[in-house]
């Protein structure tokens, strides 16, 4: 049996070959009524004032609470008023390929009606897209939960829907949800910077600064379209925001804490290299080759075992935490660090104490 992923209505996202989205899966677009509006149903309103819209699927969204006029949702049928503020909450993702369940283990570290929080693993593409149908971590959800639910068929099956997504190589927590109500919540706080985000990183070099925040934009790279980069404000791409904390110096290298205010693609991976700190083995962004260090032999071959310790960026989401969609109450999950990331840690700590150089 296949299951069709839903959609919301806007055009997808430009999608390149070996990069992942954006982080963020949802925009929020704002609209005010000219003021000389005659009365008109808000979805057909909203059909025609968005390109490649469907009334089906504007239908859906405003169902489902992705959408409010003057901050409240209504029902489609709602009247529309000159000078009311309409605001959709619209997937960017490319949808409408098939679903295919398919059994896998699934790292759940919490799940209640509403939301499933999962550890992903290295190398687990998060949403199928276009030449990769299968094995991906939606394919494990569809299948996980078809197995609670007997019942559960390509029409009926709730959304498993993201809000968020981590890059192929990158390790850590993602919450999912599991109903229109719990998409919409969550997608509301991720636009409003309400979610709390902390990643570890190893990056090269010792960061000046004990604690900073980077604020540039982040758009595609001019002359690579598969990599992105960082713009002075106002130039290039979109606003993203990143804390940073050093944890523990290690000589060439640090261990960092990142905290996401923004979601942007490769958001710590292009700003961490914005200040001259590229994560460590990040093959995109031109942390697998040696930055910082000696040009002795011995150091190159040190460096080459870590890459092989660690044969991936050095990025963990550790941290994540939210408004539960339901209870309004704060939740917060950890996890721990991946074992590649924590054997390679201890292997610079050995060699930084060896050379006296923290």
């Amino acid at each position: 049996m296949t299951i069709k992923d839903t959609n919301v209505f806007n055009d997808p996202e430009e999608n390149v070959d070996g990069v992942e989205g954006a982080e963020e899966l949802y925009e929020r677009f704002s609209l005010t009524v000219d003021k000389g509006q005659e009365p008109m149903r808000l979805d057909k309103f909203l059909v025609a004032r968005i390109e490649n819209a469907s009334r089906n699927k504007v239908q859906q969204s405003i169902e489902s609470g992705r959408v409010t006029v003057n901050g409240k949702t209504v029902q489609a049928n709602h009247k529309i008023k000159p000078g009311e503020e309409i605001i959709v909450y619209s997937d960017k993702e490319m949808h409408g390929e098939e679903i295919i369940p398919e059994q896998m283990p699934l790292n759940i570290v919490f799940e209640d009606d509403d939301i499933l929080i999962i550890n992903k693993p290295v190398g687990l593409v998060v949403h199928p897209a276009s030449g990769n149908p299968r094995g991906t971590l939606i394919n494990g959800v569809a299948w996980y939960l078809q197995q609670q639910n007997s019942n559960i068929s390509a029409d009926n099956l709730p959304r498993f829907g993201l809000v968020h997504r981590i890059d192929k190589n990158t390790s850590g927590l993602m919450v999912l949800a599991k109903t229109e109500k719990a998409v919409t919540s969550l997608a509301k706080e991720f636009f409003d910077h309400t979610i709390h985000r902390q990643y570890v990183a190893l990056v090269w070099g010792d960061v000046a600064e004990d604690e900073g925040t980077i604020r540039k934009h982040i758009g595609r790279h001019q002359r690579f379209r598969k990599i992105f980069d960082a713009y002075p404000d106002g130039e290039v791409g979109k606003d993203a925001v990143t804390h940073y904390k050093v944890l523990e110096r290690l000589g060439y290298v640090t261990i960092v804490q990142c905290e996401l205010e923004t979601g942007r693609t490769h958001q710590i991976r292009v700003h961490m290299k914005s200040i001259g700190h590229p994560l460590f083995n990040d093959e995109l962004y031109g942390g697998d080759r040696i930055v910082k260090g000696t040009v002795f032999t011995k150091y190159k071959q040190f460096v080459d075992n870590c890459f092989a310790i660690c044969p991936r960026h050095a990025l963990h989401a550790k941290t994540i935490g939210f408004i539960h969609p339901r209870t309004r109450k704060e939740v917060v999950f950890n996890s721990e660090m991946p074992e590649d990331m924590t054997k390679l840690f201890e292997k610079w700590r050995g060699y930084a104490k060896t050379k006296n150089i923290q």
